[in-house]
């Protein structure tokens, strides 16, 4: 079965608070974004890889793969008005096929484990949907109308990607209209009328979006 990958690498960095995008910061001496693909080729040598980035960003990208002589095969899309848009632009790039799995990954997130990234790709080829979570750590409230009032954690899980999903099924979810409701992959899936399979996220799997996130990427870098 063909595995693709896309990868929504669409951030400018305003959280960084500096002028570069987020994903082309580097971390233990290589930009963000490349490491986030060389994890899906650790995975699988054979992945098909789709970056979507937004027009103004990709001759600074060429410059980077020149400057790191990075040379992992992909091919890129263009980033669209929201996510939505560009998981839509990246998915043409992916055959309509049900023997094919595709995954999408947020560009911004370079420790996803072989075991995450390879349990929701078996998971999404037997059942047709996996994204990895995992376990809420601090208690939880909820905001009423009243004020606010405490929940039981169990009952909730934190969300990761790679979200990953039959390409027929999510080539068909995608041709519905966008709403403000699609907050990831699964959401729009979901609203499709189909069930989503939950499989088993990484800790280290951090989205990188603040200073903070950096160091502990750095920290994680140097744990290795």
């Amino acid at each position: 079965m063909d595995k693709y990958i896309i990868i929504v690498a669409g951030g400018k960095g305003l959280r960084m608070g500096g002028d570069i995008p987020k994903q082309f910061l580097p971390i233990g001496g290589k930009p963000v974004l490349m490491r986030t693909i060389d994890s899906f080729v650790a995975y699988d040598n054979n992945m098909h890889v789709v970056v979507v980035l937004p027009i103004d960003q990709q001759n600074y990208w060429s410059d980077l793969c020149k400057q790191y002589k990075f040379s992992t095969p992909h091919q890129i899309a263009n980033g669209g008005e929201t996510r939505f848009h560009s998981v839509k632009n990246g998915l043409a790039l992916v055959p309509n096929d049900g023997n094919c799995v595709v995954g999408v990954h947020d560009g911004v997130r370079p420790f996803a484990s072989k075991e995450t990234i390879g349990e929701a790709y078996q998971t999404a080829a037997s059942n047709g949907t996996a994204i990895p979570v995992i376990d809420c750590v601090d208690s939880i409230r909820q905001i009423t109308e009243n004020g606010n009032k405490a929940e039981d954690r169990s009952r909730f899980k934190l969300v990761q990607t790679p979200q990953v999903f039959k390409a027929d099924l999510l080539h068909a979810a995608y041709k519905q209209d966008f709403t403000p409701m699609f907050t990831d992959d699964a959401s729009v899936v979901e609203y499709a009328g189909h069930a989503v399979a939950l499989t088993k996220g990484n800790r280290e799997n951090i989205k990188i979006t603040t200073p903070f996130d950096l160091t502990i990427a750095e920290a994680l870098i140097n744990k290795e």
